[in-house]
């Protein structure tokens, strides 16, 4: 392993005695909430990771270390920091490294640095993709082509609300992204159950997405793959409602002339805001749901390998 890495004795243990391991990302603790909620949603992804039989490692960079596995302390030290923390993608990694700063890690470089220590599985809210307008801009995450390369398997509620989702799962077809709906036969719209898209395939429990995800690895076919698991019943929110809210902070974003980085973090408040907070309600129910799926996915890849 790279001396850069830094996994704790916890995720160690794990990995070494063949356990499932579940990595889950940092900017939803700086970058995808305020404080005191994105501290508390660290620690329930935890917690959901380990009540269905996983161990999770939360990824972050702190003091210029790749971190696999955060201590409360340093979980707190995310949270509290919010935007100010440096938002990490691949490009990014090498330089706040060699600056010795810390930084929050998005789905691409979580992805990884999750690979670099051996882990398979990672639990996320929502994949980057596509934006709206990129037929115009070519804004589209780095995260479609992490996934094209890199062989972690993502659980999620589908890609941001906030995207192309048509154009996004084009994208990663092209690119040989296997998109699994698990018990649904469409692509989840994040804060929505349904988006009319279909996944390419359905799965409706663990054991048999564990032999296919075995068998796509065994096979030397490289590459993640996006599983796509709905928002739960009690937290899904009507289509429009939701996307009524997209369209007004999509608005104000352009009208102040934020891009980039920003944008996320800033559209996600901006829905906050115009939804009552319930969209940050549904943002933190369906990131939980995640983790517990991911973690019973891993247990079951785990199984397979002895």
């Amino acid at each position: 392993m790279s001396p850069l890495l830094h996994i704790s004795p916890e995720v160690a243990a794990a990995l070494q005695s063949g356990m499932p391991v579940v990595a889950l990302e940092s900017t939803i603790i700086s970058h995808g909430m305020p404080y005191p909620q994105n501290f508390a949603t660290a620690q329930a992804l935890e917690q959901a990771v380990r009540d269905h039989g996983a161990v999770p490692a939360t990824i972050a960079v702190m003091d210029g270390r790749l971190k696999v596995g955060l201590s409360t302390a340093e979980t707190d030290r995310l949270a509290r920091g919010g935007q100010a923390v440096a938002k990490l993608s691949r490009r990014d990694l090498p330089f706040v490294l060699t600056q010795g700063a810390d930084g929050a890690t998005t789905v691409a470089a979580t992805m990884i640095i999750a690979a670099m220590a051996g882990i398979r599985f990672f639990a996320t809210g929502g994949i980057g993709g596509v934006h709206r307008d990129a037929p115009t801009t070519l804004d589209i995450s780095a995260d479609l082509q992490e996934l094209a390369r890199t062989d972690v398997a993502v659980v999620c509620a589908g890609a941001k609300a906030i995207l192309d989702l048509g154009l996004t799962l084009e994208y990663l077809e092209t690119h040989g992204v296997p998109v699994i709906g698990y018990q649904t036969d469409e692509f989840p719209a994040f804060y929505s159950r349904h988006s009319g898209l279909p996944v390419d395939y359905r799965y409706d429990t663990p054991e048999p997405l564990a032999r296919a995800l075995k068998a796509k690895w065994d096979m030397g076919l490289h590459g993640g793959v996006v599983i796509a698991n709905p928002i739960p019943e009690a937290y899904d929110m009507p289509a429009d409602i939701i996307e009524t809210a997209i369209r007004q902070a999509l608005a104000d974003a352009s009208a102040q002339g934020i891009k980039g980085k920003k944008i996320t973090p800033f559209l996600l408040a901006r829905i906050e805001q115009l939804t009552g907070g319930d969209s940050l309600a549904a943002n933190i129910q369906l990131a939980v749901n995640n983790a517990a799926l991911a973690a019973q996915v891993a247990e079951a890849y785990a199984g397979l390998r002895g």
